[in-house]
């Protein structure tokens, strides 16, 4: 039991590893697309946000029991690290549900999508550690592919478009947050730390603006459950897991596969058609994933290649 643990806490070990994990997490957030449209178009959004989270947290929790975790024997600056990223995932939500009161929902997903490039520009500013080039022509390449998936090639700017770029602007320090805390956090109190700190704010900001009940959700409870279960209990356990070893602008790019699936489940789901310009931005994007890997093929390619010649 005690070698089987040891080998879960040291996984994934290898960037390809890492990759695939994330790679899941944009399927798991992407298969969730269909359960929240419906969700929106009976309003209290918030207050679902907040019921769904903090069931999402509940699911995790049981972990931290089986582990034994000693919570009370943690360090603050270790809860202020989930607090913080639990903080910037309800700002997010937040912008970007306000700015949809002003702006397309087309529009909106674009945006948001930007934190793909935002992500490796704060990584210069805040850590004075440009990215690797490839990772810049990766960012820009998958920006245009979601701009092609989400406006089929038109957009026009709006007042509610400066929220939702607010909120693409959180999404981006959130993954930067994750990246430094997933190293110093037990990754499921991660999970549940952060659920339950964006949980909680968006079910006191559903009771105060919205004034909804549970009652208000009795049509799309499988929404909430599948919600909690894909993109929340799994996609954010798995995220930070992906992120010990995956660069936050490396995993930026994998994770904005994310309005591929989201377009994948839509059309599996919802039965919504995709132009051909969409499927241009889709292939795009794919483009842009493997683009951003070409380095880590290459590495791997000589490091075979030296220890094969070692032994000779």
């Amino acid at each position: 039991m005690i070698e089987t643990y040891s080998r879960v806490k040291s996984f994934p070990r290898t960037r390809l590893e890492a990759d695939l994990i994330l790679l899941l997490v944009a399927a798991l957030w992407g298969s969730a697309f269909a359960a929240q449209r419906a969700a929106a178009a009976q309003g209290e959004v918030l207050f679902f946000n907040g019921v769904r989270y903090l069931l999402g947290a509940t699911l995790i929790l049981p972990i931290l029991f089986i582990r034994r975790s000693n919570l009370f024997r943690l360090p603050v600056k270790t809860w202020l690290g989930g607090a913080l990223a639990g903080l910037a995932m309800f700002s997010a939500v937040a912008f970007q549900q306000y700015g949809l009161q002003f702006t397309s929902a087309a529009n909106a997903g674009f945006i948001t999508g930007l934190y793909v490039i935002l992500v490796p520009f704060l990584v210069a500013i805040l850590y004075r550690k440009p990215p690797r080039v490839i990772v810049w022509i990766s960012s820009l390449i998958a920006t245009a592919g979601m701009f092609l998936l989400s406006t089929e090639g038109r957009l026009a700017l709006s007042l509610g478009d400066r929220w939702v770029l607010l909120g693409a602007l959180m999404w981006a320090f959130h993954v930067l947050i994750i990246d430094r805390v997933t190293h110093q956090m037990d990754l499921p109190l991660l999970a549940v730390t952060q659920a339950t700190v964006c949980g909680g704010l968006n079910l006191l900001s559903g009771l105060w603006f919205e004034g909804a009940t549970l009652r208000d959700l009795s049509g799309i409870w499988w929404a909430v459950i599948w919600t909690a279960v894909a993109s929340i209990a799994l996609g954010f356990s798995l995220q930070p897991l992906g992120q010990r070893v995956a660069p936050p602008a490396d995993a930026a790019i994998l994770l904005s596969m994310e309005s591929v699936f989201a377009a994948l489940f839509g059309w599996m789901v919802l039965r919504e058609g995709l132009t051909p310009l969409q499927l241009l931005g889709c292939a795009l994007m794919l483009f842009a994933v493997l683009l951003a890997q070409v380095n880590l093929i290459g590495n791997n390619s000589r490091k075979i290649l030296n220890s094969q010649g070692g032994k000779g």
